[in-house]
């Protein structure tokens, strides 16, 4: 199987103010891209001290593998651990399927300090 162009899977970012980045993912969220949106809102956050709420704009996502699940927790440990507020947008229904069969959902949507627990 060879993979997509890489001009097929991108993210693009918007700030419409201090706190606030949007990244409008496309393409699929797999072990080829997943560390690549790692870096890339790691960087963002960076660039972005006063950041509250990172959007991350799911619409145009058609897969994701287990990498790109793992690379979504670790984003948002991150991100929980700074006080910022990880979105995931506009989630294709694959993408909802995957993260209520996984339990993930709840955590990955929750705002930080109010994470759903995924043990009982």
């Amino acid at each position: 199987m060879t993979a997509p162009p890489s001009d097929d899977r991108r993210a693009t970012i918007a700030t419409p103010d201090r706190h606030t980045a949007h990244l409008h993912l496309s393409g699929d969220l797999d072990h080829t891209t997943a560390d690549e949106l790692l870096a890339l809102a790691v960087r963002q956050i960076a660039a972005q001290p006063s950041l509250r709420d990172l959007h991350l704009n799911c619409a145009q996502v058609r897969a994701c593998d287990p990498m790109g699940l793992s690379v979504l927790l670790a984003l948002h440990r991150r991100t929980s651990a700074a006080g910022i507020h990880l979105h995931l947008d506009d989630r294709p229904p694959a993408l909802d399927r995957l993260l209520t069969v996984t339990g993930t959902l709840g955590p990955l949507t929750s705002p930080p300090g109010r994470s759903s627990s995924t043990t009982g």
